[in-house]
């Protein structure tokens, strides 16, 4: 078959199986999980990849599912990756009542789309010089820091994040190159940009209680120290450099028990988020600093724990424009944009640091991602024609002999390999 005909039968299957595309998003959005507890949603694939004939491996962290199409050769692979958790929002009206838990971040679309790239392109893999994997993958929202927490205590996890952990496994090592779509709000299908990268903080002052009313003297305000601090932060904001993105936005987990007690003990949780891996580690060295100030002030003590976060999303300009022709051929010049630099983070940034990455933002949905008014709106756009895109992508880089593939794995230039990827996380503390 010549290129443009494997194109139009991918495109045809994935047309044909919209049934079951369908199903497993719905189904997948009816029962939300969080991260590395997405039990019953990784069954859901691994029920979804049987059906269509597809042998797969499981608990790759914990819960990921990871399967192989195997090419006439297999000179590159290319992931196809999905995540499998959703976020905690309490009002969203397909909200888990007990854990607040929503698909209201798209997880479940992404699922749908790698089940579709699987399906348009099962029948045409001896066509192609190259494997793919699909790949559904845990935990991408970096939330229950606590619980995760635990988990790492107790060596069931390394890191927080899904990808993180997963590179730790080794679960990349087959893979030279990997892609994955989000939905986005607006009705453009956006190639990705840029994106920040975070370090996790935990904070926690310590004062002395007291009476609130008749001894507030012989007690030290923890809570005071907390607002001190976190004061001490906003005064050095205009140091913040507009090109690093820097941003840091605190909550308080815990502030006091009492209202007629001097609280002696407050927990806070944040993240330190910027454009660069330098700029990240230099800017989170000065909030710490401010922090601790506010405790300094009164006489209590700040304690921090630094946690790995992500890496700032590198998308490489090769592989997007690939990406680019294939959406403009399906949605038309005007609505294929290029997207701007996110203050938001993803960890498939720490994948664009090892391997060649895209990530798309495909406009199909309306209210605000992770907000109680998040709807799909497009179908067709969301199961059809974003993995037709995604899949004709796929092909155009593994005919051939795998040519396209090869030329930007080649040109590539990797920040880090798996071993030093984890000494550098390991070294945020």
């Amino acid at each position: 078959m010549d290129q443009a005909t494997i194109k139009q039968k991918v495109c045809d299957a994935i047309v044909a199986h919209r049934a079951e595309i369908e199903a497993i998003a719905e189904a997948i959005l009816a029962e939300p999980e969080l991260g590395f507890k997405e039990f019953k949603t990784s069954k859901k694939v691994q029920e979804t990849l049987s059906q269509l004939g597809i042998e797969f491996t499981t608990n790759h962290g914990l819960t990921g599912v990871k399967a192989r199409l195997k090419g006439r050769t297999s000179k590159r692979t290319i992931a196809m990756l999905a995540e499998l958790d959703a976020i905690v929002c309490r009002n969203h009206k397909n909200a888990d009542p007990v854990t607040g838990a929503a698909h209201c971040c798209g997880h479940n679309i992404q699922i749908a789309n790698m089940i579709a790239v699987a399906c348009g392109l099962r029948d045409v893999m001896q066509e192609l010089d190259g494997d793919v994997v699909l790949f559904a993958v845990p935990a991408e929202e970096y939330v229950e820091i606590d619980w995760r927490g635990a988990e790492r205590q107790a060596n069931r996890l390394k890191y927080l994040g899904g990808k993180q952990q997963l590179i730790a496994e080794g679960a990349f090592d087959d893979i030279d190159m990997a892609m994955q779509m989000h939905v986005a709000t607006g009705t453009d299908f956006n190639l990705g940009a840029s994106s920040n990268g975070f370090i996790g903080k935990l904070i926690e002052y310590h004062g002395r209680p007291a009476h609130a009313a008749f001894a507030p003297e012989e007690g030290i305000n923890a809570l005071n120290a907390a607002m001190m601090g976190v004061m001490g932060v906003n005064a050095i904001r205009e140091t913040f450099r507009d090109q690093d993105h820097v941003r840091f936005h605190p909550i308080i987990n815990a502030g006091g028990d009492l209202v007629n007690v001097i609280p002696d003990y407050v927990k806070m949780e944040s993240y330190v988020r910027a454009s660069n891996i330098d700029a990240m580690a230099r800017y989170n060295k000065t909030v710490d600093r401010a922090l601790k100030a506010g405790a300094d002030a009164i006489g209590a003590q700040c304690t921090i724990e630094n946690l790995p976060g992500y890496l700032p999303l590198r998308p490489d300009e090769t592989f997007r424009q690939v990406l680019r022709e294939n959406a403009v051929d399906l949605f038309g010049e005007n609505k294929v944009t290029l997207g701007e630099h996110s203050a938001g983070s993803t960890d498939m940034g720490d994948v664009s640091h090892l391997m060649p990455v895209v990530h798309p933002w495909v406009g199909c949905v309306d209210g605000v991602l992770h907000g109680a008014d998040y709807q799909l709106r497009d179908r067709e756009v969301a199961y059809i024609k974003t993995p037709q895109v995604l899949a004709m992508t796929i092909v155009d880089l593994l005919v051939d002999g795998a040519a396209k593939a090869d030329a930007i794995c080649k040109a590539f230039k990797p920040q880090l390999d798996r071993e030093s990827y984890v000494t550098f996380m390991d070294e945020i503390k």
